[in-house]
C-alpha cells in the first residue's frame, strides 16, 4: 500500500497532522469535560485518572482503526539513544471464534515491555525483566505507516519495576518541572501572579548526508559503523564552497518532498531545508515546539530520513563524521523558555518590567552555562561527536557563550556601575523604571563558532551531535538553569527593594560568570581563543571519556538530587552505560577496519602489485625502461608491509582493550590506544588507495559517495 501524498496536487493544509492524535483531534473527538481534564493534565495541574484514560483510549482506538491501524505500541526512548517499540494488536477474542477491537485506558496508560535487554548500567540484574511504560500526555500519539501496515505509536516514559528511570524521557520531564518550579518563583518575586507554568521549547536543526544505496552497500564500514574508517579525499572536496545553499539536485529534491510530506502528516512542522557545506550534506529544521514533543519529533525525523532515503535508492547518514576531511554533521538545539500565558522569557519586550525579567533570565542562563560547562560538555560526549568538536568546522570543545555586541555592552555597563547606555540608541537603562533600548530580534551578527549563542529570543546550543537524542542535552540544560534560578529566587524573596535586588543579582552574576569568563564574541576556531580560554579558567575537555567523569562528581549528583531529576544510582548507571557504549562503538569500528584491511585491501593491493611487477618484468625483457613501474611497485610493497604491521598492532591493541574489565579503564584504552592505532592503519590504507588502480580498489571511494546522487 502507498501512503505517499503528492502535496503539489493536495494542499498541505488538507493533510497536515492527519496522522497525529493532536490536541485539535482530541478536542473534536473527546467530550468537552474530558478534553479539559486532559489539558489540565498536560499543564501539570492534575493527575490522569483511569476514568479519563478510558474515554481517551476509546477515542484514540476508533481514530487509529479508522485510518487502518491494526496494532499499537508504547513508543519510548531507552538508553541506547534510539527508540523502542513492542507492537500489540487491538484484537480481543470473543469466545465464538471471532474477535473485537479493544484498547482500554489501562493499556493506554501503562505497558509492560521486557526491560532485561535494555542498558541499565547496573541498576538491575539481567534476569530481572519487568519494566513499565507510562503514557506521556505532553506529546501526541501518532500513526506510523509503511507498506506493511499502520501502527498507533503512543509516546511513553520507561521505568524499572522499582521506579528507576531506564530512559531519556523520564529525566527530561522531571527537568522541565524543576525549571518551571524555579522560574515561577522568580516570576512571583517580580510580581507576576498569572503565569502558572514555564515550559521549554526547542527547535532542533538536523544535519545529515545522503549517499547512493548501491555504493553504501559496498562499504562494510558505513553499514556497520555509520562512518568510513578508510577513504582518501578526492581532488575536489568542499573547498569551492559551491554546495552550501546551492541548487538542490532533482533526485534529492524528490527525497525532500516526500520527507516533508511524511513529517507533515504526523504534525511535525518541517519548515527549512537546504544543501549544507559538505557535498551531499543537507539540513532540515522544524518550527519550535515544546521540548518533549520536539524530542519525540526529532527521533521521528531521523528515522524518517532513513526510511524515505531507502525508497529513493539512497542511504541517510546521521553519523557526526561519516567522511574524514569534510565537514561533519551537528544538530543545533535552539532552546528557549516560555510561559503558559504566552511570554518568551528571552524576549526583551518594551516595558520596564520586561527589562528586568529579560536580563535576569539571560543572566541565569549565562551563569548556568559557566558553572555547569563540564556537565553540558558531557551531554554531547559521544564517539562520533569526538571527530567533530574542535575540528574547525564545528564549535570547539570549550563551552562559551556568544551574546553579541549590543547585549554584551548592556551587561558590561550594568556590571561596571555605569549608566547602562546602549550606544545604538543612547537611551538609559534603569531596571524596572525605564525601558530597555529596543533590541531587534537579530540584535547582532551570528557567530557559527560559538557553542552556545544568543540569537534574538533563544539560545542555540551548537555542540549536539547529529545522531544524538536531544533529550539529554536539554535535561542537563534545564536542571543547570533551574539551580541558578533557585538561587536568584532565594535572594529576590528576601529582598525589600526588588529593583535594587535585581540590579545586584545581575551585577554579581555577570561579573563572576559572564565578563572575562564564559562570554566570548570572537572566533572560537582560533588558537588565540584556546589560550585565552585557558587564561580565563574555562575547561577544554577534548575526548569523550574525560568528559563523562563529571557525571559521578559530588556536585553533579547533588544538583540532580536537589531537583529530583536523578538519584545517585541513576546518575552512576548512566556514567557506566555511556562508557560502555563508547567502548563498544570503537571496538566495532576497529574490528571493521581490521576486517576490511585483511579481507579486502590486502588481496586487492597484492593483485595489483603482482600485475604491476609482471608488467615491469615484461618491459625489462624487451629492453624497455621499467624503472617507473618498478619504483611504483616497490612503493606499494612498502606501504602494504606497513599496513600489515599496523593492522597487526591494532589487532593486538584491540585484544588488550577487550580484556580490561573496569569500564573507565577500558574506555580510556579505546580512546588513548585503540584510536591512535586505527589512525595509523588508516593512513597507510588511504595512501594505498591513491596508488592502486581504481578497478582494483575493493570499495567505492569518496568521489562516488560524495558526488554521485
Amino acid at each position: 500500500m502507498s501512503n505517499v501524498i503528492d502535496f503539489t496536487k493536495t494542499p498541505v493544509a488538507d493533510f497536515y497532522g492527519i496522522n497525529s492524535f493532536s490536541n485539535s483531534v482530541m478536542r473534536e473527538r473527546l467530550p468537552k469535560n474530558i478534553y479539559r481534564e486532559i489539558r489540565a493534565v498536560q499543564g501539570g495541574e492534575k493527575e490522569l485518572s483511569l476514568e479519563v484514560a478510558e474515554v481517551v483510549a476509546a477515542a484514540m482506538r476508533e481514530w487509529a482503526i479508522s485510518k487502518g491501524a491494526s496494532h499499537y505500541t508504547h513508543w519510548f526512548h531507552p538508553l541506547t539513544g534510539l527508540t523502542a517499540e513492542k507492537h500489540d494488536s487491538f484484537i480481543a477474542p470473543t469466545g465464538d471464534g471471532k474477535v473485537i477491537m479493544e484498547f482500554s485506558g489501562k493499556e493506554l496508560v501503562k505497558g509492560e515491555p521486557d526491560a532485561s535487554s535494555f542498558p541499565s548500567g547496573g541498576l538491575r540484574a539481567t534476569f530481572e525483566a519487568r519494566g513499565y511504560t507510562a503514557w506521556d500526555v505532553t506529546s501526541p500519539a501518532f500513526l506510523k505507516q509503511d507498506p506493511t501496515g499502520t501502527t498507533l505509536c503512543i509516546p511513553t516514559a520507561f521505568i524499572s519495576y522499582y521506579g528507576q528511570a531506564l530512559d531519556k524521557k523520564v529525566p527530561l520531564l522531571k527537568s522541565i518541572d524543576a525549571l518551571s518550579k524555579q522560574a515561577i518563583r522568580v516570576l512571583r518575586a517580580l510580581g507576576n501572579t498569572k503565569t502558572k507554568r514555564v515550559i521549554t521549547s526547542v527547535g532542533p536543526e538536523q544535519e545529515y548526508f545522503l549517499v547512493d544505496k548501491e555504493y553504501y552497500d559496498q562499504r562494510p564500514d558505513l553499514m556497520l559503523t555509520g562512518r568510513t574508517v578508510f577513504g582518501s579525499m578526492p581532488a575536489k572536496g568542499q573547498e569551492m564552497e559551491d554546495h552550501y545553499f546551492g541548487a538542490i539536485k532533482e533526485r534529492v529534491a524528490g527525497f525532500m518532498r516526500e520527507l516533508n510530506t511524511e513529517l507533515w502528516k504526523v504534525g511535525i512542522a518541517a519548515k527549512t531545508q537546504h544543501n549544507e557545506v559538505a557535498p551531499n550534506q543537507f539540513e532540515i529544521a522544524p518550527i519550535f515546539t515544546n521540548t518533549t514533543t520536539a524530542v519525540d519529533a526529532n527521533q521521528v525525523v531521523m528515522e524518517t530520513i532513513k526510511n524515505v532515503a531507502h525508497r529513493h535508492g539512497m542511504e541517510g547518514l546521521l553519523h557526526e563524521k561519516p567522511f574524514a576531511g569534510v565537514n561533519g554533521s551537528g544538530k543545533h538545539n535552539n532552546w528557549s523558555m516560555d510561559t503558559d500565558d504566552g511570554m518568551n522569557l528571552f524576549n526583551p519586550g518594551a516595558d520596564p518590567a520586561s527589562n528586568a525579567q529579560f536580563l535576569l533570565f539571560v543572566a541565569a542562563a549565562i551563569e548556568a552555562v559557566d558553572r555547569y560547562a563540564l556537565l553540558l560538555r558531557s551531554s554531547v560526549a559521544t564517539s562520533g561527536n569526538e571527530h567533530r568538536l574542535g575540528a574547525n568546522e564545528a564549535p570547539p570543545a570549550i563551552v562559551s557563550i556568544f551574546l553579541g555586541g549590543a547585549l554584551t555592552e548592556i551587561f558590561d555597563n550594568i556590571t561596571e556601575g555605569r549608566s547602562a547606555t546602549h550606544s545604538q540608541s543612547g537611551e538609559l537603562i534603569k531596571l524596572g523604571v525605564s525601558s530597555l533600548p529596543n533590541l531587534p530580534k537579530d540584535v547582532s551578527d551570528r557567530n557559527r563558532t560559538s557553542p552556545f549563542a544568543f540569537t534574538g529570543n533563544k539560545f542555540e546550543f551548537r555542540m549536539v551531535g547529529s545522531a544524538q537524542s536531544i533529550a539529554t542535552p536539554n535535561t542537563y540544560l534545564n536542571v543547570s538553569v533551574a539551580q541558578v534560578l533557585s538561587e536568584f529566587a532565594d535572594k529576590l524573596e528576601k529582598a525589600t527593594d526588588k529593583n535594587e535586588a535585581i540590579q545586584s543579582i545581575i551585577k554579581e552574576s555577570y561579573s563572576k560568570h559572564g565578563k572575562n569568563k564564559v562570554v566570548f564574541n570572537g572566533n572560537g576556531y582560533s588558537d588565540e581563543w584556546v589560550r585565552e580560554a585557558e587564561r580565563r579558567g574555562l575547561p577544554n575537555v577534548k575526548n569523550t571519556v574525560d568528559s563523562l567523569t563529571v557525571l559521578t562528581s559530588s556536585e553533579t549528583i547533588s544538583l540532580f538530587e536537589t531537583h529530583k531529576v536523578f538519584t545517585k544510582e541513576e546518575m552512576e548507571s548512566r556514567y557506566h552505560i555511556y562508557l560502555e557504549k563508547y567502548s563498544k562503538q570503537i571496538n566495532i569500528e576497529a574490528g571493521v577496519m581490521i576486517n576490511m584491511a585483511r579481507r579486502y585491501i590486502f588481496p586487492a593491493v597484492t593483485a595489483f602489485a603482482g600485475d604491476l611487477a609482471d608488467n615491469a618484468a615484461s618491459l625489462s625483457s624487451i629492453g624497455a625502461n621499467n624503472a617507473p613501474q618498478a619504483k611504483r611497485a616497490k612503493h606499494i610493497a612498502d606501504l602494504v608491509a606497513e599496513l600489515y604491521d599496523e593492522t597487526a598492532k591494532l589487532d593486538a591493541t584491540l585484544t588488550e582493550a577487550q580484556s580490561i574489565e573496569d569500564a573507565f579503564a577500558q574506555a580510556q584504552a579505546y580512546s588513548e590506544k585503540v584510536r591512535p592505532a586505527m589512525d595509523a592503519v588508516r593512513a597507510r590504507g588511504d595512501a594505498l588507495e591513491k596508488l592502486v588502480a581504481k578497478d582494483y580498489w575493493p570499495f567505492p571511494g569518496y568521489e562516488e559517495l560524495l558526488f554521485k546522487l
